[in-house]
């Protein structure tokens, strides 16, 4: 399908929510990208995960203890992605340009590849929330219906008790499969990406022949085959299911929207701010220590309509947002407990599984 626009209607809700964001940047006199400490959370995680590394492929630790460090490096895996490289690759990390592309290439460290993600998370998924068709987050077909315009099989009956099993390999998938659909396709899902220079091929491979180097040539010469693939499973599994439960958390729960363009004129029908806020569900804000691990992504509405803004500042922006959402009579959703969203994802997917 054609890429739709969005309409430009009487309401000025994004306009007043940039000028009240903007006024509260010019009153705390801070920039809107990353703080020392998120830096400092950057080398803590990195650290962490480099010595992990070393120390399961070049000191061969018992059974017991490799299992739990390959557990931690899936997790760090996914805390790195979360607040490093997704604040890297929408230029919010720091002021420095520089900094920024290299904490957004660090997805390649993680075996994805950055210009993949890039095209689509910052382009597709971030104008196109939600939109059946074009949002590749929602594209799991035929294993998961998402929403009601995707097809049912008999199958989706059971999807709220397998999609846990699934979201498990949603790294593995990622790094070995999907990344080179997207390559050798042009496109992400049916919208087709631009064209890549040369400078762009030579990253893809460069950054995928890199990884499996350090993650599976090496570790197999230095520890065997079997010990590197419990390891490398286990590791890439707690990532995909870290990863997925984050990122549905946010769209896919029973009070988000799933609009689809008017037919004869492909257009939405609001406003993208406003698309944004109905497409999109923060949970757990309350728990710092959830954000501070998720890197400020259970703060999703407030992401999705500032995305070039540091996730540091997510729970500040929380408060302007939802007023200038209850002014302009926008429902605005948010999940007390993480526990509360998990349990709308399960009854939704329950949902999906049997509404026609």
């Amino acid at each position: 399908m054609a890429t739709p626009k969005f309409i430009n209607n009487s309401s000025n809700f994004h306009q007043e929510l940039k000028q009240r964001v903007s006024q509260y940047f010019a009153d705390v006199k801070k920039p809107s990208t990353g703080n020392i400490k998120l830096f400092f959370k950057a080398i803590f995680f990195f650290t962490i995960y480099i010595a992990l590394y070393v120390h399961l492929v070049y000191f061969t630790p018992t059974a017991w203890l490799a299992i739990i460090e390959c557990v931690l490096i899936g997790g760090f895996t996914a805390a790195i992605g979360f607040n490093v490289m997704h604040d890297g690759g929408h230029g919010s990390f720091s002021k420095s340009k520089s900094i920024n592309r290299l904490a957004a290439i660090s997805v390649n460290f993680l075996g994805a590849s950055s210009i993949m993600w890039n095209q689509k998370h910052n382009i597709i998924h971030h104008t196109y929330t939600n939109i059946d068709g074009v949002d590749d987050d929602i594209e799991i077909k035929p294993y998961l219906r998402m929403c009601t315009t995707q097809k049912l099989y008999k199958v989706h009956r059971f999807q709220h008790y397998y999609v846990w099993f699934l979201y498990t390999l949603l790294h593995l998938i990622w790094i070995f499969l999907t990344d080179y659909q997207k390559y050798f396709n042009k496109r992400i899902g049916s919208v087709p990406i631009k064209k890549l220079s040369i400078k762009e091929h030579v990253g893809f491979w460069g950054a995928k022949v890199g990884y499996a180097v350090f993650f599976m040539v090496i570790p197999i010469y230095t520890i065997g085959f079997g010990a590197w693939l419990i390891g490398f499973l286990i590791a890439s599994m707690v990532t995909g299911f870290v990863i997925s439960i984050v990122f549905q958390l946010a769209h896919t729960v029973e009070d988000t929207n799933f609009p689809m363009p008017e037919i004869v004129t492909n257009k939405i029908e609001n406003e993208w701010a406003i698309h944004q806020v109905q497409t999109t569900a923060n949970f757990a804000t309350k728990n710092k220590l959830l954000s501070w691990l998720v890197g400020g992504l259970n703060f999703q509405i407030e992401h999705h309509l500032f995305p070039k803004v540091s996730h540091v500042h997510y729970p500040a922006l929380s408060k302007i947002i939802k007023q200038t959402c209850i002014d302009f009579g926008i429902k605005y959703v948010e999940y007390p407990k993480m526990r509360q969203a998990i349990a709308s994802h399960t009854s939704y997917l329950r949902r999906m599984g049997r509404a026609v």
